[in-house]
C-alpha cells in the first residue's frame, strides 16, 4: 500500500528542505518506498479534518491504511522497523541508532528552535539582542558536545542509519545562523547527508511540490 503524507502547501522556507515533512520524504526515499503527498494550508491545520491526523495541528502525517501516524521522529522510525536499511541488524547498534533519533530531537534540536523563535518572535524586545546571544551560546554547547563525539566518523556510529537521518536534518536548521559552519566536522557530516541521493530526490521533490510541479 502507497502510504501518504502532508505537507505545507506552500512551505515557509519555500521548498529549501527546512520542513519536516522532508525528513520523511528523505526516509521513504532511502529505503525506495513509493509515496503520495498531499498539500495543507495553514489555515487547514487548524480544521477538525486535519486535527484527527495531528491534534496538534501540524505536518507531517503519515497515512497508511489504518495506520495515522504524526511526529516526524515516530514516522521516519515506522519507516526504518519496516525496511532493512536504515536500522542495524544487530540489537546494540539498532538500540543506539534509535538513541540517536530521541538524541536530535530532544538534545539538540529544541535548542536551535529556541534560537529561531528568539529571531522571529522576539526581535523587536529590548532584550531580544541579549537573549539571542545567551540562546546562541546555548546552542554552541550542544554543538560542541555533539562536535567532540562525532570527532572524524564518517557516521554517528558505523554506517548510515536513521538516527544520522534526523541528526543531519536538524543540523540542517542551523545554517541559516552560520552557527553550523564554526564546526567543521558538523558542516561536513551535514553535507554528506545531503549528497546521498535519497536527500537529493526528498529535496528535489520538495521544492517542485513547492513550485507547484506536482
Amino acid at each position: 500500500m502507497t502510504p501518504t503524507i502532508t505537507a505545507f502547501e506552500r512551505s515557509p522556507d519555500g521548498g529549501k528542505g527546512l520542513a519536516r515533512d522532508t525528513r520523511v520524504r528523505w526516509a521513504l526515499e532511502e529505503v525506495g518506498q513509493p509515496y503520495a503527498v498531499r498539500g495543507v494550508s495553514f489555515d487547514a491545520l487548524k480544521e477538525p479534518k486535519h486535527l484527527a491526523l495531528n491534534p496538534f495541528g501540524s505536518i507531517p502525517t503519515y497515512e497508511e491504511g489504518d495506520l495515522v501516524l504524526f511526529e516526524s521522529g515516530a514516522i521516519v522510525l515506522h519507516i526504518a522497523e519496516r525496511h532493512d536499511s536504515l536500522l542495524p541488524k544487530d540489537a546494540n547498534a539498532r538500540g543506539r541508532a534509535i538513541a540517536w533519533i530521541f538524541g536530535a530531537l530532544n538534545s539538540v534540536e529544541p535548542w536551535i528552535l529556541e534560537l529561531q523563535n528568539a529571531k522571529l518572535l522576539e526581535s523587536d524586545k529590548p532584550w531580544a539582542q541579549d537573549r539571542m546571544l545567551l540562546v546562541a551560546d546555548r546552542l554552541r554547547g550542544r554543538l560542541q558536545k555533539l562536535s567532540a563525539y562525532l570527532g572524524d566518523k564518517e557516521w554517528l556510529d558505523g554506517a548510515f542509519s536513521a538516527g544520522d537521518l534526523i541528526m543531519v536534518s536538524v543540523l540542517l536548521r542551523t545554517r541559516p545562523s552560520g552557527i553550523l559552519n564554526e564546526y567543521a566536522n558538523l558542516a561536513a557530516y551535514v553535507s554528506r547527508g545531503e549528497a546521498r541521493p535519497g536527500y537529493q530526490r526528498a529535496f528535489a521533490a520538495q521544492l517542485a511540490f513547492n513550485q507547484g510541479k506536482r
